[in-house]
């Protein structure tokens, strides 16, 4: 524009504070605004009676005449790109730049142009552009210190919020040729992927810049996500999981002796409808863990000639541990068997499953079963485990199926470092089978129904132990009554934790309940599977075995 470049070339310059404040920089401003600056610097200089001010003022009326005939809009071009460098994975040494172009681009080019070339320190091997996914045109792209940090070698932070589908991003990739000129390589690849694709782990935070100074610090009360990222602890959770699928599930009688959650309904048998539809709702659960989430699900069966009608939730049955977790207090691979309070559910510890999960690696097994007949005592794996793998913190509700006892032999031998025992009632005041329906540990977020332990002193250092490590969402004995504690983080394909529930609790978390798991997850992935909630008494973390 002639008169805006005439202003330039004079040196005039405009420092203005604008009245509706701006989240990032501003690629365009209107013609309006920019008229009211040079009224304001006009109306400003006025207060002052020394030479100076009054030269303002004729200034401030030529830079208002001036920009009243500019046509609109009017484009402000920034001298530079917004850049990071990204940490480089053993598995991927090419640097990298992440870029952040000053005008948004809205499609990837076939070559790097040429004013970015120019604003571009160095000569990376590669170039990664971002640029948002369903931004509106008119909208200002985010800044890129806002989403992501180094946080040390081969570990980034990513702001939550990009995983939320509105504001996803996009990376076109570019690979510099020969020639020196940047070639496209790969356009619009979703950034979690990109970073993951690239070998980093990920840490998804809340905010970027207080990770990354947590990180910088070394402090030793660092975020669990970020420990688990920088590889200062290990993860919570895993990508590869045990599932069992209900092809011959039914209604379980030894287990509804103590088990509230469960309604009367067919036995196992013969060309069940019970059957098929419990099948039927596994399968979406399935569906939604492997093929929108990624999850890597290890898929077996049962037979009716098992006699094991509850197969569908091997939770209880098995865990596995790596090495390196509970803070280094695991120092091996370890698998564990658990002993089980009805005689049909410890018939799932089935010899062919129990030998695949040996062969796994596992450089420990601890076999706790002897004490189903020997003392009949009870420990039911992560059904009465909520365990805290980053920090080495065992939660256990205290019932028939978890022995006091026990769960002190199993911290010690496993090398954990705080057990944390209360008691727990339903709304019907009946005691709670297993931990893992009133309470869920994920890598920085909890749930938990805290009413439900009604020991005031149980609840106090329950509360104050889950929080002195997690964001807690406190939920309703209604909310467990639709089990939003059975639920279970794991990591998706992306490399990213993702939080897996049931459609029912799903719909029970109220908006602000799901908004902060959010801050804490790239996503909530849930399906119907209703019937054998309602039936079995389980929910979705019931029905998943993690593989670490």
């Amino acid at each position: 524009v002639p008169k805006l470049r005439q202003l330039k070339e004079s040196g005039h310059t405009v420092l203005a504070i604008l009245a509706s404040r701006p989240q990032a920089p501003i690629t365009h401003l209107s013609r309006q605004s920019l008229v009211h600056c040079g009224t304001m610097l006009s109306t400003l200089a006025g207060a002052s009676r020394n030479a100076i001010g009054q030269a303002a003022i004729g200034i401030g009326c030529s830079l208002s005449r001036a920009f009243a005939s500019l046509p609109e809009p009017v484009a402000h071009h920034a001298s530079g790109v917004d850049s990071s460098r990204l940490p480089t994975a053993a598995s991927n040494s090419d640097e990298t730049l992440l870029v952040s172009l000053p005008d948004r681009p809205f499609a990837a080019t076939a070559y790097l142009p040429d004013e970015v070339l120019r604003s571009i320190a160095g000569s990376p091997k590669r170039v990664a552009v971002v640029r948002p996914a369903f931004l509106p045109f008119d909208e200002a792209q985010p800044v890129l210190s806002e989403v992501v940090a180094s946080l040390g070698p081969a570990a980034i932070a990513l702001a939550a919020h990009t995983q939320l589908t509105p504001q996803r991003l996009l990376v076109d990739e570019y690979f510099r040729s020969s020639n020196g000129s940047y070639t496209l390589a790969a356009p619009a690849t979703e950034l979690a992927t990109y970073l993951h694709r690239k070998g980093l782990n990920v840490a998804l935070v809340p905010d970027v810049s207080a990770a990354a100074a947590a990180a910088k610090a070394l402090r030793t009360k660092v975020p669990n996500s970020i420990a688990a990222a920088t590889r200062l602890r290990s993860m919570q959770s895993t990508n590869s999981v045990l599932m069992v699928a209900p092809t011959a599930f039914g209604f379980n009688e030894q287990a509804a002796q103590d088990n509230s959650f469960m309604n009367q309904a067919e036995k196992p048998q013969q060309g069940s409808g019970l059957t098929r539809q419990v099948c039927a709702e596994f399968a979406e659960l399935h569906k939604q863990l492997t093929d929108v989430a990624g999850v890597n699900v290890k898929l077996f069966q049962h037979h009716i000639r098992h006699g094991t009608p509850d197969a569908v939730f091997p939770n209880n049955w098995f865990s596995t541990h790596a090495s390196g977790e509970a803070s280094g207090g695991v120092n091996q691979k370890t698998l564990v068997l658990y002993p089980m309070k009805c005689p049909n559910r410890a018939a799932e510890r089935r010899p062919e499953i129990v030998q695949v999960l040996r062969q796994q690696g596992y450089g420990r097994v601890v076999d706790m079963t002897s004490h189903e007949k020997h003392d009949k005592a009870y420990f039911e794996g992560t059904g009465v485990l909520a365990l805290d793998r980053v920090n080495g913190v065992a939660y256990v509700a205290l019932s028939e199926r978890a022995d006091v006892k026990l769960a002190e032999q199993w911290v010690s031998t496993m090398g954990y470092k705080d057990l944390v025992t209360f008691h727990s009632n339903d709304g019907r005041g009946k005691p709670v089978y297993h931990t893992n329906v009133m309470m869920a540990v994920g890598t920085d977020v909890a749930v938990v129904c805290a009413d439900s332990v009604t020991d005031a002193k149980e609840r106090q250092h329950l509360l104050a132990k889950l929080s002195s490590t997690h964001e807690v969402v406190q939920i309703s004995s209604a909310q467990m009554d639709a089990l939003c504690g059975n639920v279970l983080e794991l990591q998706g394909g992306k490399g990213l934790p993702v939080m897996a529930m049931s459609t029912q609790a799903y719909n029970a978390f109220t908006v602000e309940q799901k908004k902060v798991m959010r801050r804490h997850v790239a996503d909530l992935v849930h399906a119907p599977i209703d019937t054998l909630e309602k039936v079995g008494g389980g929910g979705v973390r019931c029905a998943i075995a993690e593989l670490f």
